[in-house]
């Protein structure tokens, strides 16, 4: 089993997240055929150096991949595809940075040996969400055929914060997620969970869907107190002087179940927070001179 993640641009936030939920897998102890950071910022992953593969993405790779449309989440498709074009008798594990393996068990590869594809959790049909950026998705995409899928109220959307792959079929899989994706974009259609919903699109056509939250954790609706977690994690390392090994170890008796992974404040309240900071500004703010 190969497992994969992509981080770009240079927030160092996503690559220390990205190291750690590397770590998560590493501390299991199970054994990878590979693990491999498609980056254009491969200078974060050096001290893992003889643990995973570093992938180099270039400027030009990056744009290349956003395709004719400039879609940024388009990369993750792709580097899905060159991964799998280069290993494909094996099942991918694609997980986003902020995410982390709690547990792990034989199910896990079993779905995959199966012919199951997995995704992090369901996220329901598009035409019964409230949200409006999922609504007016929908509105674009109901009733229509893209890739030869005709999109009905009964499909579901998956979150791609994980997405496997089983190593049967896997590129035939990858590769209509990336012609489902490409016409709904030359149809229009803008949300930024295009990626996932042709993902999901693709993979129960070819495959059906199970959840991994069993075993991985996404703290995407919780950042701010994961990263804070995180820092202090490696900033410890730092202090120490630790070698990847001992991190690994720390790793094992980390306790995940303290941190919640959804916090999500109303939007009345950010945007309270927002107008007070407008109208009290920091009282005095002072620079060296």
């Amino acid at each position: 089993m190969n497992l994969i993640l992509l981080t770009f641009g240079s927030n160092i936030k996503n690559h220390y997240q990205a190291n750690f939920c590397i770590l998560s897998f590493l501390c299991k102890q199970e054994e990878y055929s590979s693990i491999t950071v498609y980056t254009d910022h491969p200078d974060f992953y050096k001290h893992l150096a003889g643990l995973i593969t570093v992938v180099p993405l270039s400027p030009e790779t990056l744009q290349e991949w956003k395709g004719a449309k400039n879609y940024l989440f388009r990369i993750k498709i792709k580097a899905l595809e060159h991964h799998i074009m280069h290993n494909s008798g094996e099942p991918v594990i694609y997980v986003d940075s902020d995410t982390f393996l709690y547990h792990y068990d034989l199910r896990f590869k079993q779905l995959l040996a199966e012919n199951t594809a997995l995704m992090h959790e369901e996220e329901g049909v598009l035409a019964q969400q409230k949200s409006k950026t999922v609504r007016r998705m929908w509105n674009h995409v109901g009733g229509k055929t893209f890739a030869g899928i005709s999109i009905t109220e009964e499909q579901t959307m998956w979150n791609s914060g994980v997405i496997g792959i089983p190593a049967h079929r896997n590129v035939e899989a990858i590769q209509l997620a990336l012609r489902i994706c490409d016409e709904m974009l030359m149809a229009g259609v803008t949300s930024f969970m295009l990626e996932q919903y042709a993902v999901s699109l693709a993979l129960a056509k070819i495959y059906g869907i199970k959840p991994a939250d069993k075993w991985i954790g996404h703290y995407w609706a919780a950042k701010d107190t994961w990263n804070t977690a995180i820092a202090d994690f490696f900033l410890e390392s730092l202090l120490k002087e630790h070698h990847v090994e001992q991190d690994i170890e720390r790793m094992r008796h980390f306790d995940f179940k303290e941190l919640p992974v959804c916090y999500k404040m109303k939007n009345t309240k950010l945007r309270l927070h927002k107008i007070l900071d407008k109208v009290f500004p920091p009282k005095e703010v002072t620079y060296l001179k």
